[in-house]
């Protein structure tokens, strides 16, 4: 029990320690409401905080999707807590943007943008005006966030499914332990870091001010946002689970963590293009969440072969093998006929494939996923005979090349996740290939 009560406090603190500090000045409430639809132009934007802050002539400014300047001089009220700033030539039936920024009596600047509609729906803050879109930055923490994911979902996969029979020895079973428990706090991480850059692609703050920004617009009004915050928590109950089983071998653990993982994957798909274009619907985003989740067990389900069994488990070698190739075609079924429907929802025409960036990033990743299952295949057909008839042929290098490519295909996945569909129009229906 101590050393349970351990592990609690510190994963408690852990997630506690991001608050520390935070004596900054916040903002507490506005009118207009972030994202919010009013009826009526407002005379003023007003800002209130929860500590007395000082500002220029430009702490708010109201901005015309053309990016017109339709704010006057700010100032304060109500000893400094409440900023206010005149606005004009506001009209039903438009959107607009405020970005704020303030001085804190401690000397930082946090500053935010969110957006508000007169008579219309406001935009997310992502589109607000000025706001940037999405860099290598974002594909790589997209990136990095796939990866996790797979080294977290397919270990599990192969320990709690296709080993679920064996008897493991310790030494791969501590290698599971530290892969997946690993791989779950990576995933937090990960997530923290697509989250920040996400929003500060619209922030658009200047160096260490970024750290004192308006989170919370991004948080709580858009889909990313509130994905984000639930697979945050999820994954971090999901680590505490794998600590437990780890620290008092409690692996039976292990099964609600694989069954939280997969049904928290489902948030990257809901928060995806797929999941905020014209054509989005409940069949595409299940179909998005079964192609994430089929590449997330092939890839991770490769780590594990290549990074677990091989090197410490000669005698479970074959059983893993075997028993990972008979998923693998299932896993193959689901992400070619999952990224074929998709790319037929997601293209509205033909000559997409080669006239827009979201078809040529496609057009890459379909290349690269044929060459990963050609070489899938080739271990199904030549090595997984051999391994039945008892020979016991050195292919974990093969296993590792298979492995880096399929990271490969994830990092294309990333920038096809990152870049938005062409446009819907008159359609001329498309089936190309994987597609996420």
């Amino acid at each position: 029990m101590r050393r349970l009560a351990v592990a609690a406090v510190a994963v408690v603190a852990a997630l506690a320690l991001p608050d520390v500090g935070l004596a900054h000045a916040t903002l507490t409430t506005s009118y207009p409401r972030a994202q919010s639809t009013i009826q009526v132009p407002p005379a003023e934007v007003r800002l209130v905080f929860n500590q007395s802050v000082t500002v220029t002539s430009r702490a708010i400014q109201v901005l015309a999707a053309d990016g017109t300047l339709l704010s006057g001089t700010a100032t304060t009220r109500n000893g400094g807590a409440v900023v206010v700033a005149p606005v004009s030539r506001l009209e039903r039936g438009s959107a607009y943007t405020v970005r704020w920024r303030v001085t804190s009596s401690d000397g930082h600047s946090p500053g935010g943008v969110f957006t508000f509609g007169v008579g219309v729906p406001a935009p997310p803050p992502t589109e607000a005006v000025g706001a940037a879109g999405t860099s290598w930055r974002d594909d790589v923490a997209r990136w990095a966030l796939f990866a996790a994911l797979a080294l977290l979902i397919g270990p599990l996969v192969v320990r709690v499914v296709v080993l679920r029979r064996s008897s493991v020895p310790a030494a791969l079973e501590q290698r599971v332990h530290l892969l997946t428990t690993v791989a779950a706090f990576l995933v937090i991480d990960a997530g923290i870091v697509a989250f920040v850059l996400r929003a500060a692609n619209a922030l658009q703050l200047p160096g260490i001010d970024l750290l004192y920004g308006d989170l919370k617009p991004f948080a709580e009004h858009t889909r990313f946002g509130i994905a984000f915050l639930a697979m945050t928590m999820g994954f971090a109950i999901v680590a505490g689970l794998l600590l437990v089983a780890w620290i008092f071998d409690r692996t039976a653990l292990r099964w609600p963590a694989l069954v939280l993982s997969l049904a928290l994957a489902s948030g990257l798909s809901l928060s995806s293009h797929q999941a905020t274009e014209p054509n989005r619907g409940t069949l595409p985003e299940v179909a998005d969440w079964l192609h994430l989740v089929a590449a997330c067990v092939w890839v991770g389900g490769l780590a594990a072969l290549a990074l677990c069994v091989w090197p410490v488990a000669p005698a479970l070698r074959r059983t893993a093998f075997v028993g990972f190739s008979r998923i693998a075609v299932v896993l193959v079924a689901l992400m070619v006929l999952g990224g074929a429907y998709l790319a037929l929802v997601r293209l509205p025409s033909v000559s997409d494939l080669w006239t827009t960036h979201y078809g040529h990033v496609l057009l890459v990743k379909a290349a690269i996923v044929s060459v990963a299952l050609g070489w899938g295949a080739a271990h199904h057909f030549l090595v997984r005979p051999r391994l039945e008839r008892g020979a016991d042929p050195e292919i974990r290098p093969s296993l590792v090349g298979e492995l880096v490519v399929a990271f490969v295909v994830l990092l294309v996945a990333a920038v096809l996740t990152n870049s938005a569909p062409p446009a819907v129009r008159d359609r001329t229906p498309v089936v190309a290939g994987a597609a996420r």
